[in-house]
């Protein structure tokens, strides 16, 4: 993403609200494209050329339901294949905004071989909306689904019932799927996940407020949206200050804003981006370098392409001036507070992505933050059960398991149990020949430093 896009979504947000990430997730026919179309269309942000062009194709498949005869599905299956085969492949992004607030979303793929796109498109949501369809209940994708949202502990879970207009708008079913969901949820240790009732054909709930459903007095969909705070409100600001190194950043060219000339000869600042806490000028701070002690300094100054600022805070993109010269490099991690062990050998709960099975002794890449290092598979110890919800004995993973592995890297990586810290615990297990991204993991506990 360019920086261009990122000033502008920034501006944007600071005029409608924070900006909010969510993704859309469910089996497949369960309706999320036309979901994120009936968001995208009733809350007017669809422009005049795009509603065309769907209403031309809509009328060419002779679709009669939906906005006007419109199959709202349209605005987010952008790929050939798609439109084809009536399924959603890819994560597709959209933006859009409403006076509250301004969206990202991601509407994700329903089939169990695309579930690493759930994994993509979840990973860097404030919430995620999984969609349920009224007629068939809770399915072993919909458990998948709830299973990769309590990996990742995405902050918000929103289950959508939709299609409550097929059963009738009856309140009964709706509260058996509530209660299948919520079991679900408590059994994978998801708190306070929320349940409404829609209708994405027709737009009850989503935007406006159905009077379908009388006995149903929750908020909309939208309303709910709007109204839930971002990962960044909730946790990411209160964590220790954790900042992974991504370049160091040496005097080229124009003059960097808020320097003089004397002081840009000399410069010399480590850029990347908040991934927990908050720092300001001033603060002491600890360096950690594989193969070499922590060293302490504090910040002398904190540098944005707009200028200098006193202080900074997660999620924001920064350059960090030290006080003392270090040899720093992509991969340290500049962090406040207490410093966390480098680990050479720790277990990982991964969500297998790959055709091969995962086995002992597979070699692998293991990317921490800004840094990739050499590790192999020691031992896989155990894989979650979709029904019962309980981690039983395995030796292998297979596409899509996920289960208990553990991992030994060649350079000792700061890394945090998972449940403590989301960005310091996160890891990415890469095939070391393709470069192919082969799981999402996060860390459960350390071992030998």
């Amino acid at each position: 993403m360019s920086t261009t896009t990122l000033e502008y979504r920034a501006a944007d947000a600071a005029a409608t609200g924070t900006l909010f990430r969510f993704a859309t997730a469910g089996s497949v026919d369960d309706g999320k494209s036309t979901l994120v179309g009936r968001l995208l269309h009733d809350s007017k942000a669809i422009l005049a050329d795009q509603l065309e062009a769907v209403a031309r194709t809509s009328t060419e498949r002779g679709f009669g339901g939906g906005a006007g005869g419109l199959d709202l599905a349209l605005l987010t299956d952008g790929l050939r294949a798609e439109r084809e085969q009536g399924i959603t492949i890819d994560v597709a992004y959209r933006y859009f905004a409403t006076d509250r607030r301004s969206f990202i979303l991601a509407d994700c793929p329903g089939h169990v071989q695309y579930t690493r796109n759930t994994v993509t498109g979840a990973s860097t949501a404030d919430a995620v909306v999984v969609l349920v369809d009224a007629r068939k209940g809770v399915l072993e994708q919909t458990r998948r689904h709830l299973s990769v949202l309590s990996l990742l502990r995405t902050a918000h879970v929103v289950v959508a019932v939709n299609k409550i207009d097929l059963v009738g708008y009856a309140r009964q079913v709706f509260e058996e799927i509530e209660a299948d969901v919520l079991g679900a949820a408590a059994g994978l240790g998801i708190d306070g996940a929320r349940v409404v009732p829609v209708s994405a054909l027709v737009g009850d709930n989503i935007v406006l407020r159905s009077d379908l459903t009388p006995w149903y007095t929750g908020p909309t969909l939208l309303e709910l949206l709007e109204t839930l705070p971002t990962q960044e409100e909730t946790t990411d600001a209160d964590l220790p200050f954790r900042f992974p190194v991504q370049t160091v950043l040496r005097p080229q060219g124009a003059l960097a804003p808020g320097l003089d000339a004397d002081a840009f000869r000399d410069y010399r600042a480590y850029a990347g981006q908040v991934a927990s806490g908050s720092i300001s000028v001033g603060d002491d701070v600890t360096v950690l370098t594989a193969g070499q002690e922590p060293r302490t300094t504090t910040i002398a100054g904190i540098d944005t392409a707009d200028g200098p600022l006193p202080a900074a805070a997660a999620p924001a993109s920064v350059a960090l001036r030290l006080a003392d010269e270090f040899d720093i490099s992509r991969g340290d991690t500049i962090l406040a507070g207490p410093v966390p062990a480098a680990h050479r050998e720790f277990t990982a709960r991964l969500c297998w992505l790959s055709d091969t099975p995962l086995r002992a002794g597979t070699r692998v890449l293991v990317k921490h933050g800004t840094a990739t290092t050499r590790g192999i598979v020691t031992a896989v110890t155990g894989r979650l059960d979709l029904d019962s919800f309980a981690t039983g004995p395995a030796d292998t993973l297979g596409l899509n398991d996920i289960g208990t592995v553990g991992l030994k890297v060649s350079a000792p990586l700061p890394v945090e149990a998972y449940a403590a810290n989301r960005r310091a615990g996160a890891l990415l297990v890469i095939g070391p020949q393709d470069g192919n991204t082969l799981a999402a993991g996060l860390v459960v506990g350390g071992g030998t430093p």
